[in-house]
């Protein structure tokens, strides 16, 4: 039997690890950054520098997931968002938040993943900063596309008890061309009802999926208990990050 597990477990990972090849290029980027063409001379050291420099840390960025995001405090403002994801270890992940999955995509921001032990360490002010990830598996809105279903039912399954904590830095949803503005803390969504019907009919279009289909999948993974002090903004505990001159004050005194 163990000898089976490996063997299925080491298909799921090659699968994994073919992810970038498969359910990409589908979403163009929601702005268009200002400035000139690039010159010639630069695309020569890009084009030098992309065959002769080691990119390891990005390398290990080898699972993508789709899913959305709204501003801490406002249910309204709601994204799609496009991560690019690495383990470090069976307890965190780590992930590139893009607004597109084309190569024009822009770089949003980043998400931390945590299981429920590592969450459980956290004191209670922390909490308050994470969202869990059971609806947005549960729902069958957050999907880890082009790979086969057996492999996302596995990938989910772990996905379902972790807990999320994502900034994002470039609010390209507000059609901001740069990067302006305060970062954000990001949740996501908690029971049906909240996420905008037409962003999530407009994903599956793309993605030629049925959000209703995957959901009717994942039936069979168990929903975890929730810790009561994730996903705050539901009692009315909303944090937020803002840009402040007495902090400018301090940096400067330093």
């Amino acid at each position: 039997m163990d000898g089976i597990m490996k063997h299925r477990n080491a298909i799921i990972c090659a699968c994994l690890a073919l992810v970038t090849a498969c359910g990409g290029r589908n979403t163009s980027s929601n702005v268009e950054a200002p400035g000139d063409g690039q010159p010639a001379k630069e695309a020569v050291l890009e084009a030098g520098a992309a065959l002769l420099q080691d990119k390891t840390p990005l390398r290990a960025f080898n699972v993508y997931l789709d899913g959305f995001h709204f501003y801490n405090g406002n249910l309204q403002a709601q994204m799609e968002a496009h991560h690019y994801v690495q383990q470090l270890n069976e307890d965190v992940y780590q992930a590139i938040i893009f607004d597109g999955n084309g190569n024009k995509a822009k770089l949003m921001g980043v998400e931390y993943i945590i299981t429920e032990k590592l969450f459980k360490t956290l004191d209670d002010s922390e909490k308050l900063l994470w969202h869990s990830h059971h609806h947005e598996v549960s729902s069958g809105t957050l999907i880890a596309p082009g790979i086969p279903d057996i492999a996302e039912h596995e990938l989910m399954e772990k996905l379902i008890s972790t807990y999320g904590k994502t900034i994002h830095t470039w609010h390209t949803d507000q059609q901001r061309p740069i990067p302006v503005g305060a970062p954000m803390i990001m949740m996501g969504f908690t029971r049906e009802g909240q996420l905008d019907k037409a962003l999530l009919a407009s994903r599956d279009k793309r993605f030629e999926i049925n959000t209703e289909e995957i959901k009717k999948r994942r039936k069979d993974i168990p929903l975890p208990a929730v810790d009561p002090l994730a996903n705050a903004w539901e009692k009315g505990k909303v944090r937020q990050l803002v840009v402040s001159s007495r902090a400018d004050s301090a940096v400067h005194k330093h």
